[in-house]
């Protein structure tokens, strides 16, 4: 026996968003037995495996054209007016658990399209919830994952600057300086979720405190992938995971002390099954 002390790190896990999508997704699972879902209803595999074993369909938007008079949840991420526009269409009800910060960021971009500003978002191309925010401006708006896509020199000379709402808050204010330095006139929005940007902080002391981590993520999570290396950088025996099969017995010594911790899209329960898994060794 190894004999190690594990922890699982209290603020870890679901975002209030994804909570609140999953339990309404169970709650008309439980009455109706199925229930379609546009998009995987969130970055962990393991989550949507459960989810599926009690009636969640996952279908895409080519599917969702060929769809009439069922139900349709709408994920945390949002989607963009098109696919209202096509539920009414199609007779379609839409379960519309869209994070509400999400919802509120939606709205603060439409308006600013409205008002015909130069809109750019600061976000991870093709994601789902950037998608929504594109279409609030008839995908007009100026998506970049990283300043270096921006031509600095023959940028308009008046922004107005908006974040999904997972970046990273220090990189975001950077970005700020660097476009304010260059002259540009830019109208910031911080529209980033404290819920998900603070883990970053409360990571770093959590990864520091034990003699090993391991990283509870989904492949599929952007958020995951970051918040694993806030925590390797922070201690370099971290070890990433998506499922307790993964977990490597040499990876750890005789009384380790090891952290539990994972994204905002991992369950506490998958964790929890790291745990055991671990207290087997």
């Amino acid at each position: 026996m190894l004999d190690l002390k594990v922890h699982i790190d209290t603020n870890s896990g679901f975002c209030f968003g994804v909570v609140y999508a999953i339990e309404m997704a169970e709650d008309i699972l439980n009455e109706d037995g199925h229930l379609y879902c546009l998009g995987d209803i969130v970055h962990n595999d393991e989550e949507v495996k459960r989810l599926v074993n009690k009636g969640l369909k996952i279908i895409d938007h080519r599917q969702l054209k060929n769809l009439e008079g069922e139900k349709v949840l709408i994920r945390a991420h949002g989607e963009p007016p098109s696919t209202y526009e096509l539920a009414i269409k199609n007779n379609l009800t839409l379960v519309d658990a869209s994070c509400p910060v999400v919802l509120k960021l939606q709205n603060r971009i439409k308006n600013s399209f409205d008002k015909k500003d130069k809109i750019y978002i600061y976000g991870k191309h093709g994601h789902a919830e950037v998608e929504g925010l594109l279409g609030q401006t008839a995908n007009e708006a100026i998506v970049f994952q990283d300043i270096a896509e921006l031509d600095l020199e023959n940028m308009p000379e008046r922004i107005t600057l908006f974040s999904q709402t997972t970046k990273n808050t220090d990189k975001f204010y950077e970005i700020n300086r660097i476009l304010m330095d260059r002259g540009i006139t830019v109208q910031t929005n911080d529209t980033i979720c404290r819920q998900v940007s603070n883990r970053d902080k409360e990571l770093r002391i959590f990864a520091a405190s034990y003699d090993k981590i391991v990283f509870v993520s989904g492949s599929k999570s952007s958020n995951g992938k970051a918040l694993y290396e806030v925590c390797r950088q922070k201690n370099p025996n971290t070890h990433f995971v998506s499922h307790p099969d993964q977990i490597e017995k040499n990876w750890f010594s005789k009384g380790d002390a090891v952290g539990v911790c994972g994204a905002t899209s991992t369950p506490m329960w998958l964790m929890e099954d790291v745990r055991n898994t671990l207290l087997r060794y």
